[in-house]
């Protein structure tokens, strides 16, 4: 009988019909009034707006894409022997590893449920600046992944974390960087848009096709498209073990999650975030790369794929230890080819 790890029952159901927990029934989660009852409940965040009042709901949904089949795909896990090991209670990969930009980066996905694809070539850049001890800076294309990797799921319309990081072993994937960066091979070819606040980028739209797979770099770059390519060297999976995940960020960087997104999450600004009001809005996967402690709450640090606008400048924090909506229960990673 095929094991369902708890988090696929909370991802299992991220694409049911849109609803609202019965303390928020009659306040709609963008307006100010759910914003306000958030921050009068004392928890160990601050709520604040991130989206505007009038942005679809079918777009902020969009932005979740983790397939609710994706615990079918994941990687076999990989733990470490514990004993004797020194933890700290404090670490974060941008100090740890200075010398690798990419740890700092915050991307943006666009009006794509392409962050299974984002969190995974964020870690992978990170994984080789790191092992290569900060010789080797290598921006892997999640334009690439999302478009080309067939295995992988429905593109923008949702993928599997463990097969994102398999692809990247068994096929490989090219450089690029942001939309319009004309940085690598592929850089991505979908916008960003004003999905938070006000601004210069363009209106977002509910609704975008997965770009078409291409096996060639844009004009000017001059490496070939099958040069380009970089491989990892194997992939696996966590186990849902708060000292295990901590163990594998600090021996071989970041790594990426998946959770349950709800309501109240879209509001985060400060704190360490906890579920406390509202109904589910979809599964996402983000890239995990450090923790702490806050008020003597503990927190893993995450870097979210929704642009430097949202959260805390594009990270958050989110309670460590107790599997917070599932963010312990689906961890992927590998080890890259340098």
């Amino acid at each position: 009988m095929l094991n369902i790890p708890s988090c696929a029952v909370l991802l299992c159901a991220v694409f049911s019909a849109y609803s609202l927990t019965t303390d928020t029934s009659k306040r709609h989660f963008l307006s100010d009034e759910f914003i306000e009852e958030l921050n009068s409940l004392n928890a160990t965040w601050k709520a604040g707006r991130n989206f505007a009042k009038d942005i679809p709901i079918e777009y902020i949904k969009r932005l979740m894409g983790v397939h609710p089949q994706s615990y079918l795909y994941r990687l076999p896990a990989k733990s470490r022997v514990l004993e004797g090991t020194n933890i700290p209670d404090e670490f974060d990969a941008r100090e740890q590893w200075s010398d690798c930009p990419t740890l700092k980066e915050v991307r943006d996905q666009g009006s794509c449920g392409s962050c299974w694809a984002f969190a995974a070539v964020e870690a992978m850049s990170d994984r080789v600046c790191i092992h290569s001890n900060g010789t080797q800076h290598f921006h892997f294309s999640s334009e690439n992944l999302v478009s080309c990797c067939h295995s992988c799921g429905f593109g923008c319309n949702g993928g599997f974390p463990g097969a994102a990081w398999s692809y990247w072993v068994h096929n490989g994937i090219v450089s690029g960087g942001a939309y319009h960066s004309n940085q690598g091979c592929q850089p991505y070819e979908i916008a960003p848009c004003e999905h938070h606040v006000n601004g210069s980028r363009m209106p977002c739209s509910g609704s975008l096709h997965t770009p078409k797979c291409k096996k060639i770099c844009e004009d000017g770059y001059s490496i070939t498209y099958k040069k380009d390519l970089h491989f990892g060297k194997s992939s696996y999976s966590i186990e849902n073990h708060p000292s295990q995940i901590q163990l594998e960020i600090m021996t071989n960087g970041p790594v990426e999650g998946a959770f349950t997104v709800y309501e109240d999450f879209v509001h985060y600004k400060s704190g360490v975030y906890k579920h406390i009001s509202g109904g589910e809005l979809g599964g996402h996967a983000i890239k995990i790369l450090g923790w702490g402690v806050e008020n003597d709450v503990p927190y893993w640090l995450v870097v979210n794929s929704w642009n430097a606008d949202w959260g805390d400048n594009g990270f958050f924090r989110i309670l460590r230890g107790e599997d917070e909506c599932g963010i312990e229960s689906q961890i992927s990673a590998g080890l890259p080819r340098v």
